[in-house]
């Protein structure tokens, strides 16, 4: 994995003078940005070397990009959601490192951003990424339909396509908080996504059938019913939903009646793996498997 021609030497230099046995992935942090440490940890237990840098010191610095395998753009409110969910922090990025973004993704490296980090992955124009329009702010993520803030678990199907994040799984329960979700685009641009393969996530029922616009199954009133996409090369993901907030059941909300089940029968509540530290673990072997 080396950074294209167009980078420059002093890329090249950082890139390979801080390799790691463990895939280092950058969680960004700072700004209104209030999930990086669940992000980070999530990426620890997922097996990944995960560090949190703050937006200013990759701002100052663009080239630091290069010594890591993944970048993570977590939840919250950067500069305050002024302007637009995660407008500030997109221009900002865009300004500070003009393509290294899509050359670090052609590398063959990551990205995820998460709620905040979907919308300014939205905004840089990362995603939905269709081939052939690099760069071109095609979707939006706008306030929900409902008109508050939600903050609610979610059931999740996970739709067929090429995301590297999802391969492999089916159905996830992840918890969303956000007021500003709802995902929107022209119907043509819409409709290559779905052709394209490149809608991930999609807002279900807790029996798994299609939300199919219904509020609170789909709780922002997204169309498709969609809670995440990918770009075209599968290596983006950006999603509403909250993957680093289920990485162990003691964050789910039932935990405490499944305790109880457990301690009825006389034995200790074992705890289990979350729904959304498999999006993670995904991450991890895809870049442990092109080192």
């Amino acid at each position: 994995m080396t950074p294209p021609k167009s980078s420059t030497t002093e890329n090249r230099k950082q890139k390979t003078e801080n390799t790691s046995a463990r895939p280092r992935a950058l969680v960004l942090y700072g700004y209104g940005l209030n999930c990086d440490y669940e992000t980070a940890f999530a990426l620890n237990q997922a097996g990944a070397e995960a560090i949190r840098v703050h937006t200013t010191e990759l701002l100052d610095n663009p080239a630091a990009i290069w010594n890591y395998h993944l970048l993570a753009v977590p939840g919250g409110f950067s500069w305050g959601d002024e302007h637009g969910a995660g407008v500030i922090l997109a221009l900002r990025l865009k300004l500070a490192l003009g393509t290294a973004l899509q050359e670090f993704i052609d590398s063959g490296r990551l990205v995820i951003g998460i709620c905040n980090g979907f919308q300014v992955l939205v905004n840089l124009g990362l995603l939905p990424g269709l081939a052939g329009r690099p760069g071109e702010r095609l979707a939006a993520l706008i306030p929900n339909d409902c008109g508050n803030f939600r903050d609610a678990w979610v059931h999740l199907a996970v739709t067929p396509s090429h995301c590297v994040f999802t391969q492999g799984l089916d159905h996830l329960e992840l918890p969303i908080r956000h007021g500003e979700g709802k995902f929107f685009a022209a119907p043509e641009v819409l409709a290559e996504i779905k052709d394209k393969g490149q809608i991930a996530l999609k807002y279900a029922t807790a029996e798994g059938a299609e939300a199919a616009g219904h509020f609170p199954a789909n709780p922002n009133g997204s169309l498709l019913d969609i809670a995440g996409v990918t770009d075209a090369t599968g290596r983006v993901l950006g999603l509403m939903p909250h993957p680093e907030a289920h990485v162990t059941s003691f964050q789910h909300p039932t935990w405490t009646r499944e305790k109880e089940a457990w301690r009825r029968r006389g034995q200790p509540y074992p705890g289990q793996e979350g729904a959304g530290l498999a999006i993670f673990r995904n991450a991890v072997k895809y870049i442990e498997g092109i080192l």
